[in-house]
């Protein structure tokens, strides 16, 4: 198969399934008989990347995978065409999470002792539903306290190759003065992937879920690029 085959199977793939896909996905698109390994097909990847200079959409990295969207000073022209109500998490959430992808694996207890307050068991509940968070063991202590993480999910939604592209703790403030900033790399953007961890983690409004009275704020999503596909119906 030509390699100008496999790349247009492979940009196909990308552009239908509004997610990404990672290597071991993309493989699975061929043959077995004919099926390229990762190295051609990461230089399929490479040859798309640069037919798109210039133009309006990308391939972009995040989680462990690939996919196709709008490049981010075209994002909101995009967005029009789907209007809806910006998404809203409260602070309690927002600090939640981050404990979560800084410390974990980390319990439920441990992430009270540190903000210093009781959990609302809807905060965990919604970061599992949205798959950004999941169960990855027990401590070894009465009642096996469950142990929680970041998923490959919680990488692709803030463009994350890996936790390892976090910026270090050193450099975020307090969790009492909680607003650090998150260095979003977002390839080939106009403007410096710098942004507010309020803003880059989202907001939306649940049930259970509105800001503390003690939190006194909540936070506006600001999306930094958009899957080129149909987005998914608002929850």
């Amino acid at each position: 198969m030509s390699a100008t085959e496999i790349g247009n199977i492979i940009e196909a793939a990308l552009f239908a399934a509004g997610k990404s896909l990672n290597l071991s996905e993309l493989a699975l698109l061929f043959e077995e008989a004919q099926r390229p390994d990762a190295a051609v097909i990461r230089a399929a990847l490479d040859a798309l990347a640069q037919d798109y200079i210039g133009r309006p959409i990308e391939i972009h990295e995040a989680g462990g995978g690939f996919r196709i969207q709008v490049r981010r000073q075209y994002a909101s022209a995009v967005a029009r065409l789907w209007p809806e109500r910006p998404r809203r998490y409260s602070r309690a959430l927002l600090e939640t999470l981050a404990l979560i992808a800084y410390r974990q694996p980390i319990t439920r207890a441990e992430i009270e002792a540190v903000r210093g307050v009781t959990v609302n068991p809807d905060i965990i509940k919604t970061l599992l539903e949205r798959q950004w968070i999941r169960v990855v063991g027990h401590r070894d202590l009465p009642g096996r306290p469950e142990l929680l993480g970041t998923t490959r999910e919680f990488l692709e939604y803030f463009s994350l190759k890996s936790l390892d592209e976090l910026p270090p703790l050193a450099q975020l403030r307090v969790l009492g003065e909680f607003n650090p900033q998150f260095e979003l790399g977002v390839a080939s953007g106009p403007e410096p992937a710098s942004v507010p961890l309020s803003d880059a983690l989202g907001a939306e409004e649940e049930s259970g879920l509105e800001a503390d009275a003690a939190d006194g704020e909540e936070y506006t999503q600001r999306s930094s690029g958009l899957v080129a596909a149909p987005p998914e119906s608002p929850d």
